[in-house]
């Protein structure tokens, strides 16, 4: 039997709340059944954050959160080992996209590149919790704090990871997470921006209006428009199971936890994900010299791996000069091998086995 690289992890309590949602006929976000808004108030009391907002995906998420301030011909930080999106969203914004090395143990931007690549148009970070490995928060914090710039965090892998003994999402102004179906914790389509600011309720209205089409003051038909914005709504199916993964989220996360401990211990594998509790594992990751030769072997023994990611500065639309030694190293060897709760300990003993074989 095939192992899957990702897996939603769910039971009956997804089933019955998806069928109660589809039978009350309120599907979309707004005045029905509510689930939107129970999700927000319940994933908001778990990150402690000041205000969460859910949108429809995690690109949708760091669109947002851009727009909330003037980027136009500013520099944005970020690095290009990340999926497409966190560059994407600096574009989309009128930003410039400023590509920075990472740090070879975790994958994360390391802040001494951060501060050697601020100039005067620098404007915001993008830090990225590669694989649901937290950044190294305290100096990129600091690194804001000094230099007056933005921290947009990309969580998108990191639900339930932690820093300083809090969960991501209570730090930075503003915390993007995904929730596409193989993620820690899956739904349908889904995203979400937590904001930890003074002003948070004013951040709030205007991300609530740019994710329905710029609408404001609504009253029954009654409605105004004063700016673009977008259709980001979160819906109400995604939402119902949503809420029930975040009951088990914790649960989940342990099982990753528990698989990576494995992973980290007994694969025989120069490089590797680093181990940590604070991690919330979203993926594994491991570095082979000959990726191809390895991911086609351990196919033919059913073991389902990934690629993640090609580097963004690689690709055409973002293509330049560049040099990033470590993350072009890393992007010709990276691999991505099962990882989620479904995981039986035969599937990881294999898992484990043949990539001892395979990988040196």
């Amino acid at each position: 039997m095939k192992i899957n690289l990702f897996e939603p992890y769910i039971d009956e309590a997804e089933e019955k709340a998806v069928l109660e949602t589809l039978r009350s006929k309120f599907w979309a976000s707004g005045a029905g059944i509510g689930n939107v808004a129970k999700f927000e108030n319940k994933f908001k009391k778990y990150v402690n954050a000041d205000e969460c907002l859910a949108v429809n995906s995690g690109t949708a998420a760091l669109n947002i959160a851009l727009s909330l301030f003037n980027i136009k011909n500013c520099e944005v930080i970020i690095p290009s080992l990340s999926f497409v999106s966190t560059a994407n969203c600096v574009l989309q914004n009128g930003g410039i996209p400023k590509f920075v090395d990472i740090d070879k143990k975790t994958l994360c931007l390391k802040p001494e590149l951060i501060e050697k690549a601020i100039t005067k148009k620098t404007k915001a970070i993008i830090p990225v919790h590669f694989g649901g490995f937290p950044c190294d928060m305290k100096k990129i914090l600091s690194l804001s704090k000094k230099h007056d710039l933005k921290i947009i965090e990309d969580a998108a892998h990191a639900t339930g990871a932690s820093f300083s003994k809090k969960k991501i999402g209570s730090h930075g102004f503003a915390v993007c997470f995904s929730f596409h179906p193989v993620k820690n914790l899956g739904m349908p389509t889904g995203g979400m921006i937590a904001i930890n600011h003074s002003n948070a309720k004013q951040f709030k209205n205007k991300i609530e209006a740019r994710r329905w089409c710029g609408i404001t003051n609504r009253n029954d038909d009654r409605y105004e428009v004063e700016e673009i914005g977008d259709n980001y709504y979160m819906n109400e199916i995604s939402a119902a199971v949503g809420l029930k993964q975040l009951q088990k989220l914790n649960k989940m996360n342990s099982i990753r936890k528990n698989i990576a401990k494995n992973y980290e211990k007994n694969l025989e594998v120069n490089i590797k994900m680093p181990f940590s509790q604070n991690c919330a594992y979203h993926l594994f990751w491991i570095c082979v010299k000959n990726r191809k030769l390895f991911r086609q072997k351990m196919s033919e023994k059913g073991i389902q791996t990934g690629t993640h990611y090609k580097p963004i500065h690689t690709f055409s639309l973002y293509k330049n000069k560049v040099k990033l030694p470590i993350t072009e190293e890393v992007g010709k060897q990276i691999v991505t091998l099962p990882m989620h709760p479904n995981l039986s300990e035969n599937d990881i003993d294999k898992i484990i086995k043949f990539t001892n074989s395979f990988a040196n």
